[in-house]
């Protein structure tokens, strides 16, 4: 056994596939450190040279592996993971041991994976060993990269230990080992494919570290699977240090990196890995979020994405005493700060960009408890606990462009989210100068969502999701926004917003269409009277002349009427109108579920889920320069009868006259110009 150990010291590669085709077929059978090195003796003892062994503890793992018994060495290893005292934190006693079950915790037994709300079953070989690069139902490759990032495996470990029953023990078992053997050879080369793809291996390093230790002293999972882990585990940490990509991705590449070092200090690349980790992630915090906390995608969803994973890594950092740069901490806060004021006040965060529509209220308490912000608790639970915050209720980030204004932070309040900041650096829509409504607990004026990335949903609906059309925004002869500058080179200055207690005013220009001649501009300003109403003022520059079509998207559990020139919602709590407010006459169609001659009249909440929804479409011909003016009333039942009109309209500004039968409001709306916008009250 010396010599042929020699000789695959020698050549590891040509025996690894040699043996491993002879072994395929019974790789189920292989439980034992002996069984394991039988059949995959390369895997073994390259795993051994991965490892300092002169690290305090592994004593007797050394002496074995000097006289070339490396089953014993193996043992000697595993012992000392398992008789040791470190990775405290996710160590788990072995739960008593029940018939308990679980409903989606089976349904992943029978290998049927729901992924981003698509169920598929993956398919098994004639080698017994599933099929990791199944695209599921809709052949999606969205689909298998996230089937590898062993999400499943991991719900039906924290299912073992609420349930100890160890069907769900055995199972992880075995899908390790298959999956592990199976992924072989680890190719070291920068890697889109199903498995070996950045954010798939930083998933499975993280998950993989925890199932390790908590199962460390569980015999449910074998000592050739527990081996497995830890000879693969260095493959994935070489892959993150090696071939991580930048933006939220490096954040999520790079904290897994930093867990294998911080957690498996024994390996001899550790130090290296812990150093390179802190600088790369100090620069990329840097260069991916702005001065004012929000990550430089400009989407919801993947600021929290890197706001987590720099929160993770400071913690790995702290566990292991390595100080971090000052700012550091610092930016982590902001980052929270962002989506505290963000928030709806129904917990939920704004769906902008490539984001779903989830609750950011369990992170925002997290967030407020770590950095003592009652205020941000206050936000989260709508006034029952933390302290009101002494600024706000409306925010604006000069840095992102966004404007979030709000009446005040009860569950009922008016929130609206308003974009005039640059495209953003990765995951963009097309959406510059939209504007979303949220008003007594319902959704109203709403962005389509990101529907999906890849496959035949993506196929039908990804142009209409990063498209103007998809938003609330002006057409111009039909034709939508390109692309804009990527990042922000200074933040907007005080002439773009002004927040006063009275009302909220910011306003900004897009100039940049698709395939539209001439000159064509579009200016929105939106004033926010508080808790009273919104005014959407859409300047429209051009040359010749054009057809514009303005359009407000609506969330689909409303019910949308028209009266004339008005779209209202007619629901019995929480409602909006959109009211023109001048002369001009409009071609009013509302478009639901429309896929010919083009998309239109589609909404999704989250990746993959999707359901139509009514778009009221104003259209109407312009000659030259024209400047539209919507009133945005908010009601709790039924609309309040207001009288609006145009007092002056000229190149600069606008001024409205609003009377109810109790108020009446004097607006001066610049075009640009935030020094001019004022508002007085009879």
């Amino acid at each position: 056994m010396l010599k042929i150990s020699k000789l695959l010291l020698l050549f590891p590669f040509l025996f690894g596939i040699a043996i491993q085709t002879s072994a395929q077929e019974s790789w189920e059978k292989i439980t034992t450190i002996e069984d394991l090195y039988d059949s995959y003796p390369a895997i073994v003892t390259n795993m051994l040279t991965q490892f300092n062994l002169d690290y305090p503890g592994l004593e007797k793992a050394k002496k074995a592996h000097e006289n070339e018994n490396f089953i014993e060495a193996s043992k000697q290893l595993l012992a000392y993971y398992s008789n040791g005292n470190m990775a405290s934190d996710l160590r788990k006693n072995k739960p008593q041991e029940t018939n308990k079950t679980n409903a989606t915790a089976d349904t992943t037994l029978t290998d049927v994976y729901i992924i981003q709300n698509v169920r598929g079953k993956v398919p098994v070989g004639a080698d017994g060993h599933r099929d990791w690069y199944y695209k599921g139902p809709n052949n999606d490759k969205e689909w298998a990269w996230l089937s590898n990032r062993h999400t499943q495996l991991f719900e039906v470990y924290t299912t073992y230990l609420k349930t100890g029953n160890p069907k769900y023990a055995k199972f992880m078992d075995l899908f390790l080992r298959d999956f592990i053997i199976k992924s072989m050879p680890y190719p070291a080369v920068k890697s889109g494919t199903s498995i070996w793809r950045g954010l798939e291996v930083a998933a499975r390093a993280k998950r993989w570290t925890k199932i390790f230790y908590g199962m460390i002293n569980n015999d449910y999972i074998t000592p050739a699977t527990k081996l497995l882990i830890l000879s693969s585990l260095p493959d994935h940490a070489h892959y993150n240090r090696n071939f991580h990509s930048s933006n939220n991705w490096l954040t999520m590449e790079i904290s897994a990196l930093a867990t294998v070092a911080a957690y498996f200090p024994e390996l001899k690349k550790s130090d290296d890995w812990l150093n390179y980790t802190i600088k790369t992630m100090s620069d990329s915090m840097k260069d991916q979020v702005y001065a004012d906390g929000v990550q430089t995608e400009l989407t919801s969803h993947y600021h929290n994405v890197s706001m987590l994973q720099f929160q993770l890594f400071k913690s790995i950092c702290d566990n292991v005493n390595k100080e971090l740069p000052n700012f550091f901490n610092n930016t982590i806060e902001a980052m929270y700060q962002y989506i505290s004021h963000m928030v709806r006040p129904n917990g939920l965060r704004a769906l902008n960009n490539d984001g779903d529509k989830g609750s950011d209220v369990n992170y925002i308490l997290n967030g407020a408890k770590n950095f003592n912000h009652p205020d941000w608790e206050y936000i989260a639970t709508n006034g029952k606990s933390g302290v009101k915050p002494t600024d706000g209720p409306s925010y604006f980030y000069p840095w992102a462009g966004h404007l979030i204004s709000r009446s005040g932070f009860d569950k009922d309040a008016h929130w609206s989210f308003f974009d005039i900041g640059p495209w953003g650096s990765g995951h963009q829509h097309n959406d510059k100068l939209h504007l979303s409504i949220h008003a007594y607990g319902r959704d109203l004026l709403v962005d389509a969502g990101r529907f999906a990335y890849t496959g035949e949903v993506a196929e039908k609906f990804r142009p209409y999701a990063k498209g103007s059309a998809g938003h609330n925004l002006i057409l111009i002869d039909g034709k939508g926004q390109k692309p804009g500058p990527k990042l922000a080179k200074k933040p907007l200055d005080n002439s773009y917003f002004k927040l006063e207690n009275d009302f909220d005013y910011a306003s900004n220009s897009f100039d940049q269409y698709i395939a539209v001649e001439g000159e064509a501009k579009h200016t929105r300003s939106v004033f926010y009277v508080r808790g009273e109403f919104w005014v959407v003022v859409d300047r429209i520059t051009t040359n010749k002349p054009r057809t514009i079509d303005a359009l407000w998207h609506w969330h689909p559990e409303n019910k949308v009427v028209q009266h004339k020139q008005i779209v209202t919602t007619n629901n019995e709590h929480g409602n909006l109108a959109v009211i023109p407010v001048g002369n001009q006459e409009f071609d009013i169609k509302f478009i639901k579920g429309q896929e010919d001659p083009e998309i239109q009249g589609w909404y999704s909440p989250e990746y993959n889920l999707f359901e139509p929804n009514i778009t009221s479409s104003y259209t109407t011909q312009i000659n030259s320069d024209t400047t539209f003016v919507w009133l945005l009333v908010p009601s709790e039942g039924v609309t309040p009868k207001l009288k609006a009109k145009i007092i002056k309209d000229d190149s600069d500004q606008i001024e409205l006259a609003v009377k109810s039968k109790t108020k009446a409001w004097q607006i001066t709306i610049p075009f640009e110009n935030s020094a001019k916008a004022k508002l007085k009250v009879n």
